[in-house]
């Protein structure tokens, strides 16, 4: 007589499909994203209900609601996603060679501007190897391996990292010629403000924390555009708007973006991080060696430009 196989509980593909039903809010929603069938969407969810022995949604007119018991195994549910990301990327590339996944963060302006230039070249050399760019200016966990290798504007807090310091990257205040054309160039920061000339910061503080540090304290009201999204906020700059911060070496290759107040200015400091476990992957050597190199170029590229 055949033994009873122990159950193993439900395999990550229910979970899969339960946390699509979960962001979606409806099986339709779900199917669509994860390129299933209704039918399939429906009979996941019913096993895995039937395998934990709790409804997990309600109907409703606006689609399906968790219950008490799905909200409460959505962060482990998550958990196991992170995982299974993580083994698919481990996997991803034999032992010994520069190829597979690597998944990089960075801030918004660096991941944007920056990167994309010296992804490029890491593929024209290796063109095995695949890249995902996670462009956020929250803090991903590296330690937990949300990312692979981060890009941050500040030392990390934590010890158990490989972090390397690349430099200083300097902040000037710049305008675009346009503007400049028609406004003159501006006297002192004040001037600006009166002009209602300055973009910055909507509700984040990390810029004027930054400007503070150099005895440049301005509060919310001197920004006459304010965003919190530096992508937004250097487009704004591009597009004539007024006057802000940017990063000198961006603002260096762009001709017709020209520093006004050259006295005034502040710093960020660049670092790259990554896992102890992850820096004698070759991939990920072959990625942090490159970003390295292609960040202090970056970084020296800026020089005194008026």
């Amino acid at each position: 007589m055949r033994k009873a196989r122990p159950h193993a509980g439900p395999d990550w593909g229910l979970w899969r499909s339960f946390l699509a039903v979960l962001r979606a809010g409806s099986l339709a929603g779900a199917a669509r994203a994860l390129h299933l069938a209704h039918p399939t969407l429906r009979r996941h969810l019913e096993a895995l209900e039937a395998a934990l022995g709790t409804p997990l949604f309600t109907r409703s007119s606006a689609g399906l609601v968790p219950t008490s018991a799905a909200l409460a195994l959505r962060p482990a549910a998550e958990a196991m996603e992170a995982a299974a990301a993580r083994l698919l990327r481990e996997a991803s590339a034999a032992a010994e060679e520069a190829a597979g996944t690597v998944r990089i963060t960075a801030s918004e302006i660096v991941a944007v501007e920056v990167l994309p230039p010296l992804l490029a070249g890491l593929r024209a050399r290796h063109p095995r190897l695949a890249f995902e760019l996670v462009p956020s200016d929250a803090t991903l966990d590296v330690l937990r391996r949300d990312a692979d290798i981060a890009v941050r504007m500040a030392r990390p807090a934590s010890g158990g990292l490989i972090a390397q310091r690349l430099g200083a990257v300097p902040l000037g205040f710049f305008a675009h010629r346009r503007w400049l054309e028609a406004h003159g160039e501006p006297a002192d920061l004040p001037a600006l403000i009166e002009a209602g000339a300055l973009i910055g910061p909507d509700r984040g503080d990390a810029l004027p924390r930054a400007l503070a540090a150099q005895g440049m304290a301005l509060s919310r009201e001197a920004f006459a555009l304010r965003c919190d999204s530096d992508v937004s906020a250097f487009a704004a700059l591009r597009a004539g708007i007024g006057a802000g911060i940017c990063q000198v070496p961006l603002a260096a290759r762009l001709p017709e973006l020209r520093r006004v107040l050259p006295a005034l200015g502040a710093s960020l400091e660049m670092w790259l991080v990554t896992h102890p476990d992850l820096r004698a992957v070759p991939r990920v050597r072959v990625v942090l060696d490159a970003l390295a190199e292609g960040l202090r170029c970056y970084l020296a590229g800026g020089g005194d430009r008026p």
